[in-house]
């Protein structure tokens, strides 16, 4: 008997047509997410579920999902899955991570330079006719990123890759995480500080940390003005992680320089997020790991870890290592 997975968005072909092959898929059609009594309503006629952030997996899901034996995430986070219910009903919980490590720090780089350099102020100041003068010492006058400054918080994969670009720009790299990594620091040539010496010190500020009950609002109104006046902080990791209406008083009355955002306290931001009102800061709909070739290669990984369990062996990224002392893998 073919298993029946259900899957909540429209995934890359490359992943999805394995997916296909294995199980009797269905899909959602739609661009947006599919409401939370349709996955309900979904998950209770199938074996298997492909997620996304943006889906609340819960036990509310699982308690109408008798027949719900994993869950294939589309992403490296998982903070909208109940891994700990999942595990306690033997419900394994797979991710992609490791993937989109370089492009999600690329974008990282691309937000900082962006906020730098004023390049989407730039680019509206010339859209909007506004440019009535060749050249002026003033216009526009951005940050330099040479030589410049970087507080790293949280270094993990995305971390160390962002810290590896800095070399390129013979940046003197800061980083903070709750593990010291020597074996990195002396690698990457970067020192560790604790999370307020760093933003004291540092120019940009990069945040890279999941979101835990420990990172809600680690950023908030006390250390944005623990922070430099001429700082830049980014933040793609969660939006959470920042307080977005200290954010804000931050931005608008100068505590810093600019803010890169690619994720919000909730998404998407409403149009009327008073931040999106202020020119000193880039924004982005939480779009970092978005390359073409990256997102394939993770609808890849989502049909591996569906297909590894399928075949009665351990998915290759699963979350909840503990469910393996419950049951064992594959569909009974």
């Amino acid at each position: 008997m073919q298993r029946r997975v259900f899957v909540t968005r429209e995934l890359p072909e490359r992943g999805l047509n394995v997916i296909k092959e294995r199980f009797d898929t269905e899909v959602w059609g739609d661009y947006a997410p599919p409401p939370k009594k349709v996955i309900i309503e979904k998950a209770s006629k199938v074996d298997a579920l492909t997620t996304l952030l943006s889906d609340k997996i819960d036990a509310e899901v699982f308690d109408a999902a008798p027949n719900l034996k994993i869950v294939s995430q589309f992403a490296v986070g998982f903070d909208n899955i109940d891994a700990e219910e999942a595990t306690k009903r033997g419900i394994y919980v797979t991710n992609t991570p490791g993937v989109l490590t370089n492009t999600t720090a690329d974008y990282a780089w691309a937000l900082l330079m962006a906020a730098a350099r004023r390049v989407v102020e730039a680019d509206k100041y010339v859209r909007n006719q506004r440019w009535k003068v060749g050249w002026h010492p003033a216009m526009l006058q951005g940050r330099d990123i040479f030589g410049a400054t970087l507080g790293i918080v949280g270094l993990g994969r995305i971390g160390a890759g962002i810290a590896e670009r800095a070399k390129g720009f013979n940046m003197k790299v800061l980083y903070h995480d709750v593990v010291r990594r020597p074996e990195v620091e002396e690698k990457l040539g970067i020192k560790y500080e604790e999370l307020d010496a760093l933003l004291k010190q540092s120019d940009f500020v990069t945040l890279n940390v999941p979101l835990l009950k420990s990172t809600h609002h680690l950023i908030n109104e006390e250390k944005l003005k623990e922070m430099k006046k001429t700082a830049i902080i980014i933040n793609n990791a969660r939006g959470p992680v920042i307080d977005e209406k200290a954010l804000y008083k931050a931005l608008k009355e100068g505590w810093i320089a600019g803010a890169g955002l690619d994720v919000f306290e909730q998404e998407p931001t409403p149009t009327t997020n008073p931040l999106l009102t202020l020119d000193n800061i880039v924004v982005a709909p939480h779009i970092s790991s978005s390359s073409f070739e990256t997102r394939s290669k993770m609808s890849a990984m989502v049909a591996e870890n569906l297909v590894s369990f399928l075949e009665g062996k351990t998915p290759p990224n699963l979350v909840n290592k503990d469910v393996v002392n419950i049951r064992r893998p594959g569909f009974e």
